[in-house]
C-alpha cells in the first residue's frame, strides 16, 4: 500500500540527513544495514505535516509505516547521490540554488506578514460573530452507536440467511438489554465495538441515506429496524441529539480566531508584496515573453 507523503513533507525530505541531535539511548525506529535511524531524525520532518494528514496517519498505522519508511529510503538516496557527486551536476546545482532562494525568500515574507499574537482581540471576534452569524447553521446532529453484522451481498443464501437471522437475535437482545454490552460481545465492526458501539456525533448529512431514513425519525435512546446495505447488516442507536442551531460564539471562537488570523496573514502577504512592487518597478517585455516556455531544442 503506497502512501502519498504530504507537501509539507516532500519539501523536507533531501534534508532528512542533516545531523539532528538525539539523546543516547533514544529508540531506534529502524535499521538499515549498518545504520540506526533514531525517532529524532524522522520526527521533525513528520511534525511539519497538516494537521489533517497528521490525523490521517494517527488512524492509518500502514500509511505512517509507509511515510516512514519513504523518508528512510529517501536519504538512503541521498546518500548514493552525495556519494556519486550528484549536487555537483550544473542542472542539479542550479536547482538547489532555486530552491534556496525560494525558501530564503519564502520565509522572509512569513516573518514580515507575520500577524501579532494579540491578534484578534475579543472585540474583534464579536465583531466577526454578529456579522457571519448567518453563516454559522449547524445542522441537526445525532450520536449514534451501532452493531453490525458482516455479510457481502454476493455470499450465498445459507450465509446470507443466517446472518439475517443472527441480525434479528442481536436486534432482539439490543431492544431489550444493554446495547453497549451487546455490542461489545456480538458486533462485527470491532473498532466500534470496544466503545459499546459509539460512532460518535454525526451530522444527518455524514450518515448514510438508508440509516438516515431510520435514525432521522429516532427519539433519544431508541434503536433503529436492521438496516440491509452492501457489507451487512447494521442497527442504530440514538444515543442523543442536538437539533440544528445558531452557533453560539463560544462554540466557533476557536474557529474564527483561526480564519481572521489566516485573512490577516494574507491581507499583509499583499500588502507588502504590492508595497515592494510600487518600490521596484517592474517593466516586462510582453512579446517577449512566449518564447520563455518554448523549450530548447
Amino acid at each position: 500500500m503506497s502512501f502519498p507523503i504530504p507537501h509539507s513533507a516532500c519539501c523536507l525530505l533531501l534534508a532528512l540527513t542533516i545531523s539532528t541531535p538525539y539523546a543516547i539511548g533514544e529508540d531506534v525506529i529502524a535499521r538499515v544495514g549498518g545504520m540506526e535511524i533514531h525517532a529524532a531524525q524522522v520526527k521533525p520532518y513528520l511534525d511539519n505535516v497538516s494537521d489533517q494528514d497528521r490525523e490521517a496517519l494517527r488512524k492509518n498505522p500502514a500509511a505512517l509505516s509507509q511515510a516512514v519508511r519513504t523518508l528512510i529510503l529517501q536519504q538512503i538516496l541521498f546518500k548514493e547521490a552525495i556519494a556519486a557527486g550528484w549536487e555537483k551536476t550544473p542542472a542539479t546545482a542550479a536547482q538547489l540554488e532555486r530552491l534556496r532562494q525560494g525558501a530564503i525568500a519564502e520565509s522572509y515574507l512569513q516573518s514580515v506578514s507575520k500577524v501579532p499574537e494579540s491578534f484578534p482581540s475579543d472585540e474583534d471576534v464579536k465583531k466577526v460573530y454578529e456579522a457571519r452569524k448567518d453563516e454559522l447553521k449547524i445542522p441537526k446532529q445525532l450520536q449514534l452507536a451501532q452493531i453490525y453484522v458482516a455479510v457481502a451481498t454476493d455470499a450465498d443464501k445459507s450465509s446470507q440467511d443466517n446472518a439475517k437471522a443472527r441480525m434479528d437475535e442481536i436486534a432482539k437482545a439490543a431492544r431489550s438489554g444493554d446495547f453497549s454490552a451487546v455490542a461489545r460481545d456480538k458486533s462485527d465492526e470491532r473498532e466500534t465495538a470496544v466503545r459499546g458501539g459509539e460512532v460518535g456525533w454525526l451530522a444527518e448529512a455524514q450518515i448514510r441515506p438508508e440509516i438516515r431514513a431510520q435514525a432521522s425519525g429516532l427519539a433519544k435512546g431508541a434503536v433503529s429496524e436492521p438496516v440491509r446495505l452492501a457489507d451487512g447488516w447494521y442497527i442504530v442507536k440514538v444515543l442523543d441529539i442536538k437539533a440544528a442551531h445558531t452557533a453560539t460564539l463560544e462554540e466557533v471562537r476557536d474557529q474564527l480566531v483561526r480564519v481572521l488570523r489566516t485573512e490577516r496573514s494574507s491581507a499583509n502577504r499583499e500588502a507588502y508584496l504590492s508595497k515592494l512592487q510600487q518600490q521596484n518597478p517592474i517593466a516586462l517585455d510582453e512579446l517577449g515573453l512566449p518564447k520563455l516556455i518554448e523549450r530548447q531544442p
